[in-house]
């Protein structure tokens, strides 16, 4: 969606893909928009009828050089299942179309073989550290991505 200005809007629909090893180390990427905001790697849809697994690919990607090959079982993409509907934080409410005030996440978990190596994008994050489960939780500003961090023992079982 777009204004008259032709400025495209963010589509209200996104995924949170929890990165973390078998051992339960998360990755944490802190925003460069918002210094000492911890979080996982989130992203909205390029396009309304993208599909989530396309999204979560795409944006970890972008924010972490870290590739998702669904034909390899390398980095496993797990759906866990789980929607967050929150109210869009107001510094970031002009991203978004006139009168969205609420965005639907998608949780999703990545597992890596180990702390892989990672390549931010400087304009979106300006540090990243792998964290056990906990202190990771404990890290993230948004309650959603804690949340679902604290659900990753249940997948990993």
């Amino acid at each position: 969606m777009a204004d008259e200005g032709g400025r495209r809007f963010k589509i209200p629909e996104s995924v949170l893909v929890v990165i973390h090893t078998a051992a339960l180390e998360v990755l944490l990427l802190e925003r460069a928009d918002g210094p000492g905001f911890w979080q996982s790697v989130t992203g909205s849809k390029d396009e309304p009828g993208e599909p989530l697994a396309e999204t979560c690919r795409r944006e970890v990607f972008e924010e972490t050089g870290i590739e998702i090959d669904p034909a390899s079982h390398a980095n496993c993409l797990r759906d866990w299942q789980m929607q967050n509907v929150y109210d869009i934080y107001p510094q970031w409410q002009h991203r978004y179309a006139p009168g969205v005030t609420r965005n639907t996440e998608h949780v999703f978990g990545l597992r890596v073989a180990r702390p892989v190596p990672v390549r931010l994008a400087p304009r979106e994050h300006l540090r990243f550290e792998w964290l056990g489960w906990r202190e990771a939780a404990d890290r993230c500003f948004s309650p959603s991505n804690a949340e679902a961090i604290l659900h990753l023992p249940r997948f990993q079982a």
